[in-house]
Formats: structure tokens, sequence, C-alpha cells
């Protein structure tokens, strides 16, 4: 198993349940990928993802151990889900409670109250057929994305999600409210199938939840239970080859060597495109019935996979591929507290379709900005010193297809952000009482995490791009190789990688 983001974790612990002897291989020095933690000066910051949705899957990868994840973490529901604030001064507190939505829709358009209830019918339609019986299964064959043709023409795949949303919204505000979740699995709202719209009746129906100790405290759970299980983690272990063999043989022998035994030089297997295990950084060679990757799809195949062995995903076609948006990310710590915010608050900029087009297609940094600032020491205190906070601010930008020299434009563009959070409903004086601070880049994500163009979710969620269209989790080119993850089916964000 390359890799102990989510993805690589929840598909070691069901490996691992199922009677493999999985050996887990994290190019960092700790687990969890993108949601590995940073502690820099007494403050705890979760790197990545800090939204879980669809709780039953935790609890899924839990009691195929026969345990409970309240043996081992405590998570909380959030209320409200997310605070979303408009530069004219107004807030919509997205709640799971239909009557709360309904009374602040009601202030903000009357009208739409009717049309938000339509909206919801329609997203739990969609919800119980894209999600509840659709994203743990894999789309393997193109016969799979036949069958279910005619329900996606039925619920108008083909339609992107903030179109679907104007149909039944009015307001602007509104129509923003319930179109921006595609930026959440990195796609752009006027992009992205309306299939995405789903999110919101999956956050209804489950809530939207926080592991105490952050979501680092999560992915220690995972390891531990893994571990617990009898599976191995390595670190600082960095995959410079996934190992490959040809031959006109279907079927490895039975006698090939399990995860873990070490390869002499000139060991060969007799397979067609058949991989055999991997090759460390270090040169050193572990043998392996299975590959799965939790690495960027299109790095593993770019970087890791020889051209010969490689008759679909060829370099030439992945560089074809549409990647999602990157994102700037500011963590900081403050020697005071902000208790008016909300745990989530979407700060929303004065333009919602032209800064989407100027992050996904023009590819320019603009000089305004939307903002998603995480502050998870209003759900729980010991992230930070006492009467101090932790918090995080994040800016989708354009990818590493942009001509954006962030050593140049990272401070300033900090300081913008952090001088924009300073007005008296967010955080008043706020650089005044920042103590410690870090930021990632595209830049970091492309050297950091490996991630192709610095894309922060790997291949954008459009309609061509999903289901069959998307990379397997079963390789097409290289047999006993799976994918894992965001780049693969379902896609990004908690729920779709766990999947």
């Amino acid at each position: 198993m390359i890799g102990a983001g989510f993805g690589g974790l929840a598909a070691a612990i069901r490996l691992q349940a199922r009677g493999y002897q999985v050996t887990l291989l994290e190019a960092l020095d700790q687990p969890g990928g993108r949601a590995r933690v940073f502690h820099q000066a007494g403050f705890q910051f979760d790197a990545g993802p800090t939204i879980l949705t669809a709780p039953f899957l935790i609890d899924e990868l839990f009691e195929l151990a026969g345990h409970k994840t309240s043996d081992f973490i405590r998570i909380v529901p959030c209320h409200p889900f997310y605070r979303i604030q408009f530069t004219d001064g107004s807030t919509f507190d997205y709640t799971g409670d239909v009557a709360e939505l309904e009374a602040q829709i009601q202030k903000f358009h009357p009208p739409d109250v009717h049309g938000y209830r339509k909206f919801a019918d329609l997203s739990d339609k969609i919800l119980q057929r894209a999600f509840l019986d659709l994203a743990d299964q894999p789309f393997s064959k193109l016969m799979d994305m036949i069958r279910i043709a005619p329900d996606l023409i039925r619920l108008r795949a083909d339609r992107s999600v903030y179109p679907m949303v104007a149909r039944h919204l009015q307001d602007d505000r509104l129509r923003q409210v319930f179109s921006f979740h595609p930026l959440l699995v990195g796609g752009n709202p006027f992009d992205t199938s309306s299939i995405y719209s789903m999110i919101h009746m999956l956050e209804r129906r489950w809530g939207v939840h926080f592991a105490m100790g952050g979501t680092g405290a999560l992915v220690r759970a995972f390891t531990q239970l893994f571990e617990k299980m009898g599976g191995s983690i390595h670190y600082n272990t960095r995959v410079k080859e996934i190992l490959c063999t040809s031959s006109s043989h279907p079927l490895p022998p039975k006698d090939w060597p399990t995860t873990g035994r070490l390869l002499s030089d000139n060991e060969v297997h007799p397979l067609t495109s058949t991989t055999v295990g991997v090759r460390l950084e270090n040169n050193e060679r572990l043998g392996a019935s299975i590959v799965v990757s939790n690495g960027d799809v299109a790095n593993t195949y770019r970087k890791q996979i020889p051209t010969v062995h490689r008759r679909k995903w060829t370099n030439p076609r992945l560089e074809r591929m549409r990647y999602s948006m990157g994102l700037f990310v500011i963590y900081f710590g403050t020697n005071r507290t902000y208790p008016n915010l909300a745990h989530h608050t979407i700060v929303m900029g004065p333009r919602y379709r032209e800064l989407l087009q100027d992050i996904f297609h023009r590819k320019v940094l603009a000089e305004d900005f939307s903002l998603y600032l995480h502050a998870p020491t209003r759900t729980d205190p010991s992230l930070a010193p006492p009467g101090h906070e932790a918090f995080y601010v994040l800016s989708p930008v354009p990818n590493q297809l942009g001509d954006i020299d962030w050593t140049q434009e990272r401070d300033r563009y900090a300081e913008a952000i952090l001088k924009s959070l300073e007005i008296p409903s967010l955080c008043p004086d706020l650089r005044r009482h920042i103590v410690t601070q870090r930021i990632l880049t595209p830049t970091e994500f492309e050297l950091d995490y490996d991630a192709y163009l610095g894309s922060a979710f790997q291949f954008e969620p459009v309609l061509t791009q999903s289901a069959w269209f998307r990379p397997h989790n079963q390789s097409e080119d290289i047999h006993g190789l799976y994918f894992v993850g965001a780049g693969t089916h379902p896609g990004a964000g908690v729920p779709g990688v766990l999947s």
C-alpha cells in the first residue's frame, strides 16, 4: 500500500480485515497525507480536510475489526455547519435543521422557500442513486456506465450545479449558499455535474462533524486500528517505482511472495504488465502480490510506472485531463480568542462566477477572493494554548498551469487575506494578535504531496471525468495495481476516498 492518507488507511484496514498482510509505505514522517498535522509554538493545525460528513463510513471501518468509533475517538456535530458571510454584511447559518434553513431563506427572499423545497427533493433523489447506490461500486467496465446512463439523463447530470440551483432559487446570495459545495471536492460549481448537488442532502441527513483532537486525531485512530489488526506502517519511505513485468501468462504463480518480501535484483515475474512490488528511493525492492496506490494518480503513472507498461494512461493523455484548482492556505495562531466566530465560516467575495473563471479557466491570481476560515478551537480549545486560538484560512487559486510565481506573491497575497478578515464580524485587529504562522501554496502541494500541477484534489470532477471516465480503482494497464483516493472513483472528499 502506497500512501497513508484517508484513502490508503481505509483500504489498508479493509484489506487487513479480509486476510491480506498489508504493509503501508508513507513518504512523510507521519500518517494522513493531506490530513497530516502541523505542531507549531504550542498550536496544533490540521493541514487538510476538516469537514467530516457521512460518519457511518467511519463507523464501518472500526466495525470491521469488531470495534466502535467511540473506542478510539469522539466525533461531535457542528452547529451551524457553516456560517456564510457576504460582502453586504448579511450572513446565512447553514444547518441541517429544515425549519432553521427555511426561516433564513424566508428572510433573504420569501418566494425561494418553495424553490428550496423542490431543490432539496431533487438533491435527495440524486443522493440516493449517485451516492448510496453507486459510490462504493467500481466502474471498471463501460457497461457499468451504460447501465446507469438512463438515471444520469433523468437526473440531468449533464447540467452543472449552479444552473440547477439557479432554476429553483432567485436570490443571488442563496444561489451561492446552495452551490458552493463542489469547491470542497475541487470543482467549479459552473462546470461540475449537478450530481454533486447531492452534497447538500448528504450533509442535511447526516450532519457536519468534527473529530475532537482535530482531524489528525481521526488519522491516528485509523492508524492505531490498522496496527492493532496486524498491519505495519513505514514512514519516510518514498516509492520510486512500481515494479512491473511483461509476459503472456494471465495470472501470477501461486507461490508468488506476499507483501514485504525482498526481491533480488534479477528476480522477475511472468505476467503481462503485472505489478510485482515496488522499488524504494533507496533502491530497496519489496515484493507484493497486490499494490494499492493512494498517491496522486497522474504522478503515479507518470513517475512510478515506465511508459512501456502504459497503454491507456500515457503522459499525453494525462496532460490532456482537467485538474482541480490549487489552494493557498495560511495556518496561524493568535494570542486572543474570537468567540463570535462559527467553527466553519465561508467568506464570499464580491464576485462569484467571474472569480471562478479566473481560478479555473483564465488561471490568473485575482485581487479579490472567497475564503474558508476554519476556527477549530471554537469546538476544541485544546488545539491552542489557553486564551489563544488556532486557525487556518484557505483561498482557492489557480493550479500550476497559471503563470504565478508564488515566491513573489505568497507574502503579498497572505497579507491581503489576513487584512480582509479584520472586520467586526470576523477577526478585528487580527494581524496584531498573530503569534505564529505558516503558508502552503500550490508549490508546496506539488513538492510535499507530489500533486501534479499542484492540484489540491487531482482531477476536476466534471461529468467527462467521473465514474467510468475517471482512472479506475483497478488499473486498466497493469494487473495487480489498484488506486484509492481523490484521483480515482468516486472522487475527492472524505466520504469519497473512504468509499
